[in-house]
């Protein structure tokens, strides 16, 4: 951002916004998923806020799909 300009000081506003909210879908999905491991109960919750993460752009729709896929895998190995 060249010296002062009015729209590049709002766009790191705006920035810095998205950041803290993005940091915190992500946390929200660690622990959802750490949960989801050990309970399954709460896997539809899981599957759920990284579906939604996916389709707002938060994480990649195939990091999306990579996390259920091996969250389901763990936990049909602790089922069988």
């Amino acid at each position: 951002m060249a010296k002062r300009i009015k729209s590049g000081l709002k766009h790191l506003r705006k920035a810095a916004r998205r950041r803290q909210a993005n940091t915190a879908v992500r946390s929200r999905i660690k622990t959802l998923v750490r949960a989801a491991a050990t309970d399954p109960g709460t896997l539809g919750a899981a599957q759920q806020a990284l579906d939604k993460a996916a389709a707002r752009g938060i994480i990649h729709p195939n990091a999306a799909a990579r996390k259920k896929a091996r969250l389901m895998r763990r936990l049909a190995s602790t089922q069988g």
